[in-house]
């Protein structure tokens, strides 16, 4: 996910002739903790009152709705109508439900914190404190009590995705002072993920300021790798001593050792209750001072910049120019210190967070846990950028309803596959391993890209470079795979039923003379101009779509499935030619009432209902004039019915969502509200929240304006009924 200061992935980011621990986590006091076991349908659920933590946990891999004729069974909304232009800088929710601000940007998480100022004059130390910027992915961790969890008190992991500048700073990205290394730590300070205690006190949803879990993770947080590629060279790095006044080189890292996280989007969470930040775009951080890059053809780290899409320039961040550690020429094996799945456990502020290599490096979008009937564990995942893969991750030890501390180093081991869909509607998971044999024929240890003294080594340099060794073996290139939901198991349901987000793909069908993503992994990030296929079935997919799956034999362990397309997003009343091209088949009643584009955000609740957000421009011009804003839609998995739940205020992106365990509470992001404003005119297209709400969430603090910020809100049903319902 992103916004147009932090270019899409349906745009080049890159120069070229195309246009364009081990024992970290430690394990939390049980009494506290502790994950109940058992299962119960939805509807006993509902009558109870409540679920079981494991309920919860093990609704990811579960339930239809029941079918039905006549109403969309499950769904006890209509439809709200669409936002269009001019876009009102407001979050707009069915009638019935209330949506209120839980926190925004700037706000104090920790007991250090200080209150925002709309100045933007506090500086990384202050930020440091505070929520963080650009609110995506996120997930709330309920605390338990007496065996139950519960629904008005948990730890909230959201991540901060990126900044815009030009609210950040008093005077923007340059401005009168020019950039220097103040301006780069609160950039930095700025992203990663925020970590906060949240409680339901005299019906308000409120941040506990004081508590002891509340903590920031950002761009320069230590954390360590783990996992098959952990200490191998290309994770091997100038070691610094990061200071407020800048970074000092003091040596090389073990390849262990590692500092901080960036660009999180999406994300997902383990049984065992822990919670998964994806690195997305984070090539855009680097740059070069020299002005250049090493070339694809120069070599090993030339290769790599390219097929990641590390520039000399990178997405305008500067931080290259402040700060040396991100400066390629020199420091040019830092960019491989992202691109990973980071492991982090929210009840314990002392606990170190991990980077899982196994899980492969690319631009992670979600990480969607699926436990299957014997207790195997997979992660779906997809890389978000245009022509890029959907991957499965498969852990080789089981997961233990048990023993927490048995499963804390699950994601160390197991197999990584990337997906290849085919025409018949089946598919296979191919094995990225140094056995596997390429579409050359030539078997991955035998591959430069990836040759090492032994297999150990191989394994690395695949995990390191998954993109080549995906190209390498002939998977299919998709629209963008944004994030990926597995459909709950409940009422008998027993299918492993997976669905991903295909965003969209302007180069898809662009080209008389197709091309495609090089076996020998040396094509430009985001570059061919793949032909149209039967996954990805239209040309200049500026709408997208959705894409599903059914694991073979009920098991993720499966190398085969079977798969479907479940919308194609688009304006049912578009004057765009072909009508066919740009129309979609979103079932909706009245038809065109639900009209999407560009899926982004996915998830499934804990009874079966799938949500699906948006990320576009979320003005309601040129393309969307008639879908409007961006917004949070609610879908039947078996009638595919859609109905629009939610509008997001003006040129802002929906996205991260989670519930409470009752079904009770929504909590959704709003991100990048009024993006595009300048500097000297913050408030220019949005001043979100203030231009919604007067005062915080205690309903005491006033709620200062003068620039726009994200934030999380809460929703909730009038009658204090389950959202949805």
């Amino acid at each position: 996910m992103k916004g147009s200061s932090h270019p899409s992935n349906d745009v080049s980011l890159n120069t070229s002739e195309n246009q364009s621990i081990h024992d970290i986590i430690d394990q939390v006091e049980p009494t506290r903790r502790r994950f109940i076991k058992g299962a119960a349908s939805s509807s006993m659920l509902a009558a109870a009152g409540g679920v079981t933590m494991s309920g919860i946990l093990n609704t990811v891999e579960a339930a239809p709705i029941p079918a039905g004729t006549g109403q969309q069974v499950g769904i006890g909304f209509e439809s709200i109508a669409a936002d269009t232009l001019p876009v009102a800088d407001v979050v707009r929710v069915p009638d019935g439900y209330t949506a209120e601000l839980l926190v925004a940007w700037g706000d104090p998480i920790t007991p250090a914190g200080a209150a925002f100022e709309s100045s933007a004059t506090q500086d990384a130390d202050a930020q440091e404190e505070q929520y963080g910027a650009h609110t995506d992915g996120m997930h709330f961790f309920p605390f338990t009590s007496r065996g139950k969890a519960l629904s008005d008190r948990g730890v909230l992991c959201a991540n901060n995705e990126y900044t815009q500048e030009e609210i950040l700073h008093p005077d923007g990205l340059v401005g009168a002072s020019g950039y220097g290394i103040a301006k780069c730590r609160k950039s930095q300070a700025a992203h990663g993920i925020s970590i906060l205690e949240v409680r339901k006190l005299a019906g308000k949803w409120q941040v506990v300021k004081d508590s002891p879990y509340g903590r920031r993770l950002t761009a320069n947080t230590p954390m360590i790798f783990s996992g098959p590629a952990a200490g191998h060279d290309l994770l091997k790095f100038n070691d610094y001593d990061i200071t407020p006044s800048g970074s000092v080189k003091t040596g090389t890292t073990d390849g262990f050792k590692v500092y901080g996280t960036q660009n999180n989007c999406a994300n997902g969470f383990t049984p065992w209750g822990t919670y998964l930040t994806c690195e997305e775009n984070w090539n855009g951080y680097f740059g070069s001072t020299t002005g250049s890059v090493p070339s694809a053809a120069s070599g090993e780290t030339g290769k790599l910049y390219n097929r990641y899409g590390v520039t000399a320039s990178g997405f305008g961040y500067l931080w290259h120019t402040a700060d040396e550690r991100f400066d390629v020429s020199k420091n040019p094996n830092e960019p491989n210190a992202f691109g990973w799945v980071v492991e982090v456990d929210p009840f314990n502020p002392e606990s170190v967070p991990v980077k899982r290599t196994a899980l492969g490096r690319f631009k992670h979008e979600s990480a969607q846990h699926v436990v299957d009937a014997a207790n195997n564990v997979a992660l779906y995942m997809g890389d978000d950028e245009r022509n890029e893969y959907i991957y499965k991750f498969v852990c080789s030890g089981k997961y233990n309803a048990t023993n927490r501390a048995a499963n804390l180093n699950l994601l160390d081991s197991g197999t990584l596959y990337v997906a290849k869909f085919n025409s018949d509607l089946t598919g296979q998971w191919i094995p990225l391993l140094p056995g596997t044999l390429g579409s050359n024929g030539i078997a991955l240890r035998n591959n430069p890209n990836f040759s090492g003294a032994n297999d150990a080594e191989v394994l690395a340099k695949i995990l390191i470079k998954a993109r080549m060794a995906a190209d390498a073996v002939g998977a299919t290139m998709m629209d963008r795979p944004e994030w990926t939901a597995a459909r709950p198991r409940l009422n008998g349901y027993g299918k492993i039923e997976v669905y991903c987000t295909l965003t969209n793909n302007n180069r898809r069908g662009s080209s008389a003379s197709p091309t495609s993503n090089a076996t020998d992994g040396s094509t430009t990030a985001g570059s061919a101009r793949p032909a149209v296929d039967a996954a990805n079935p239209r040309a200049n997919n500026i709408y997208g779509h959705i894409i599903r799956w059914q694991e073979n034999a009920d098991t993720v362990l499966a190398t085969g499935f079977t798969w479907n397309i479940f919308a194609q997003c688009g304006d049912s009343v578009t004057t765009k030619t072909p009508y066919a091209q740009y129309s979609g088949d979103i079932v909706d009643n009245p038809a065109g009432s639900a009209d999407i584009g560009a899926p982004d955000g996915l998830w499934f609740d804990w009874f079966g209902r799938l949500w699906v957000q948006t990320d576009q421009i979320g003005d309601g011009s040129g393309d969307w004039i008639n879908i409007g804003a961006n917004s949070l839609s609610c879908a039947d998995p078996n009638t595919k019915e859609f109905r629009r739940f939610l509008t997001g205020p003006n040129k802002c992106e929906v996205t991260g969502i989670t519930m409470t365990p009752d079904g009770k509470t929504l909590f959704v992001g709003i991100q990048h509200p009024g993006e595009e404003s300048t500097a000297a005119n913050p408030t220019q297209f949005s001043n979100w929240p203030a231009s919604q709400w007067s005062f915080a969430s205690d309903g005491v603090t006033p709620l200062p304006g003068g620039r726009p910020r994200s934030g999380v809100v809460v929703i909730t049903r009038n009658d204090g009924g389950v959202i949805g319902a």
